[in-house]
């Protein structure tokens, strides 16, 4: 039998798995809760916190306290020392550094077996069952997967332990009806030094059918553009002509959008956007033309929610399961999962735009804002407005971030924005004016400030030079892989950072 016919068929039985999520999601939960239980007591961290006295999740809730990542940075310490059984019944070997999108300084987050099996590889085999439910004649086994993931350093704590990007450490862990699949090759995929990586990338996948890419926007809009370059194709296309899914997660894809239907111009081209981070993977796009992801919850990982109008990090008090969420309420996502991470806040924030099933937008970072004036801008709503603007001026925006202008004497304040173009708009000061106009559209708490100028005046630009927020990264250490640019910030440090990198282009 053929592999596609298999791999077909593999797909469709889990689809009867997620369909029963799907109608039954309090059941399924009560059941990762309840299997966590018995998994934590078995802990260290278990025992320290009375698990044993954890009957319900109104005692879970009473009993185990909340976390940030400083509150469990002293266990995984440890566990990178050596110890087991800490905060997870099974050995921890495995370590994925976040991109830290708030913080300069990476994370190293614990990966356990059960969860790099029974989640993160789990959510790469629904994504392409949810594709072949959607899609049922497409063919992706017969190509390649070109993967642009992270690179790996070996912990050399251990022979075995190591530490790296999640996509890393899942290429080297990859079972072989996948890697057979998977480009370019492994010595490739797991470099470190980004320039030479996208050089090789390219040479090495432009002669191979590529029908998938998986990979963050902005990393994937530079391998592509250097494979044109090469190839001196005008599309990928025609590169790839079997080229039919690009999955991409970690950024809004909407600033992106309409220069990848440049890049891949076939109205039969498809996009699935997934979330997936190296705490876990929470949400795959399940519908065709959508911009909501279903909420996975059969991965191991038990949910709780912080109306973010609550929200008061580990001292947050209204936290609630997901049988209490209400739509278009802005929540901090709260985990607790099979690598360990108990009551775990991801510093992610999501608003639910179904509730059967449970389906989800990602409006930012619960501390990605700027709201320096109580205007509450979110990521969401820039996001929006930069999309906006660059569709009706024809740009291609790849990279930007913003921050408050403070109020001095009597000078009103303002929001200034850093921003890299692939493409510059047609009209720099009507981009400026579409992307004001499109923030007060979407944020009424934006627009009462800059109404008359009362509070705050018209955004002001700087375009900085091509390259600009790469150098940014390299400068702070996260250059390449899943590593992301701050959209907004509630302080001018990230600004300051970058203005002195470079002197913009143009200030509008």
């Amino acid at each position: 039998m053929p592999f596609n016919t298999i791999f077909a068929w593999m797909m469709k039985k889990r689809m009867h798995q997620i369909d029963l999520f799907r109608k039954y999601p309090f059941d399924v939960q009560q059941e990762i809760f309840d299997r966590h239980i018995v998994a934590g007591k078995k802990t260290v961290y278990g025992t320290v916190n009375n698990f044993h006295s954890v009957r319900s999740y109104k005692d879970f809730k009473a009993i185990v306290p909340l976390q940030e990542y400083e509150d469990a940075k002293p266990w995984i310490d440890r566990i990178m020392a050596g110890e087991q059984n800490l905060l997870w019944p099974t050995d921890t070997k495995w370590f994925a550094k976040t991109s830290g999108t708030t913080s300069s300084r990476s994370k190293l987050i614990p990966v356990t077996k059960d969860s790099l099996e029974g989640c993160h590889y789990k959510g790469g085999k629904d994504l392409l069952a949810m594709y072949y439910d959607n899609h049922p004649k497409c063919k992706l086994y017969k190509g390649k997967h070109l993967i642009i993931g992270g690179s790996a350093e070996i912990n050399q704590l251990s022979a075995d332990s190591y530490f790296g990007d999640l996509s890393a450490i899942i290429v080297k862990n990859l079972p072989w009806w996948i890697e057979v699949r998977r480009t370019p090759a492994k010595e490739i995929a797991l470099m470190s030094e980004w320039t030479e990586k996208i050089e090789k990338m390219a040479h090495s996948t432009i002669k191979q059918d590529v029908c998938i890419i998986a990979g963050v926007p902005s990393w994937t809009m530079v391998l592509a553009n250097r494979v044109l370059e090469i190839t001196g194709k005008s599309n990928l296309k025609e590169v790839w002509p079997n080229l039919e899914l690009f999955m991409h997660g970690g950024v809004s894809f909407e600033p992106y959008r309409e220069h990848f239907k440049k890049l891949i111009p076939d109205p039969s081209m498809n996009y699935v956007e997934t979330y997936n981070a190296s705490e876990g993977f929470f949400g795959i796009q399940d519908q065709v033309n959508s911009d909501e992801m279903l909420l996975m919850l059969d991965y191991g990982i038990f949910y709780e929610f912080i109306p973010m109008s609550d929200f008061k990090g580990t001292e947050s008090t209204e936290i609630m399961s997901i049988s209490n969420v209400e739509l278009g309420v802005n929540y901090a996502m709260v985990i607790s999962t099979n690598a360990g991470l108990w009551r775990y806040i991801l510093g992610d924030t999501v608003k639910f735009t179904s509730l059967d099933p449970f389906r989800f937008k990602i409006t930012g970072r619960t501390k990605s804002y700027i709201n320096a004036f109580g205007e509450e801008v979110i990521e969401e709503n820039a996001t929006a407005a930069i999309a906006e603007a660059s569709r009706r001026t024809n740009a291609v925006v790849r990279e930007f971030t913003a921050g408050p202008v403070y109020m001095e004497g009597d000078k009103q304040g303002a929001h200034e924005w850093c921003i890299e173009f692939v493409k510059s708009p047609d009209e720099m000061d009507r981009f400026k004016l579409i992307l004001d106009e499109k923030l007060r559209g979407v944020n009424s708490d934006y627009d009462a400030k800059r109404y008359n100028n009362f509070v705050l005046l018209e955004p002001k630009i700087n375009i900085v030079e091509k390259g600009t927020f790469d150098q940014w990264l390299e400068s702070i250490g996260k250059l390449g892989g899943q590593n992301k640019v701050p959209r907004l910030s509630n302080n001018r440090v990230i600004l300051e950072q970058i203005l002195q990198l470079t002197k913009p282009m143009q200030e509008h």
